[in-house]
């Protein structure tokens, strides 16, 4: 009896437990986006205002910000600067795809958007660079603007739901 008492009482935690995790995860996507978006920012004024190439631009911002973010724009500014041939869309692929790894609150179209930003950025002239980042940075900030907007409901609506559906759970076992 005691044991069906304490089972009941893990599955209501670890529900619920989920329900903070989705939570946490909907908030740390918020401010991984804000981050991208700063450092996008800092990218666009390197080259635009500091006249200075992609790859100094990029490695400037990395080590400017750290983080798993810095590390794809340093890793790929590198590559750059020591690249054999490779086209500046496969280096920033492969940088993109190892800061995956390490970034896991980005969900997947955020990812296929900072991948298309490095696919457009190493064939075109300043202007051209410039005008990419912007388009860029409005697609950041309408994903950061239904973040915010939809944050408050969301993480309640996950934590209730968690809780709900832990009870549920329970009801439905004993």
């Amino acid at each position: 009896m005691i044991g069906k008492w304490i089972g009941a009482a893990l599955i209501l935690f670890a529900s619920w437990g989920l329900g903070c995790w989705l939570a946490l995860r909907w908030k740390g996507r918020l401010r991984a986006l804000e981050e991208l978006r700063r450092m996008v920012y800092f990218l666009k004024g390197e080259i635009t205002y500091g006249h200075a190439a992609l790859d100094e631009a990029m490695l400037r911002v990395g080590k400017r910000e750290g983080g798993a973010l810095g590390q794809i724009f340093a890793q790929a500014a590198e590559e750059i600067a020591g690249r054999g041939g490779e086209s500046l869309d496969e280096i920033w692929e492969r940088a993109v795809e190892r800061g995956k790894k390490e970034l896991g609150v980005l969900e997947k179209e955020d990812w296929e958007q900072f991948k298309e930003l490095g696919e457009h950025l190493g064939y075109l002239d300043v202007d051209m660079q410039e005008r990419t980042i912007l388009l860029y940075l409005e697609q950041l900030d309408l994903s950061i603007e239904y973040l915010r907007l939809h944050s408050r409901e969301r993480r309640r609506l996950y934590m209730s739901l968690g809780a709900a559906g832990g009870v549920f759970l329970v009801l439905i076992l004993l």
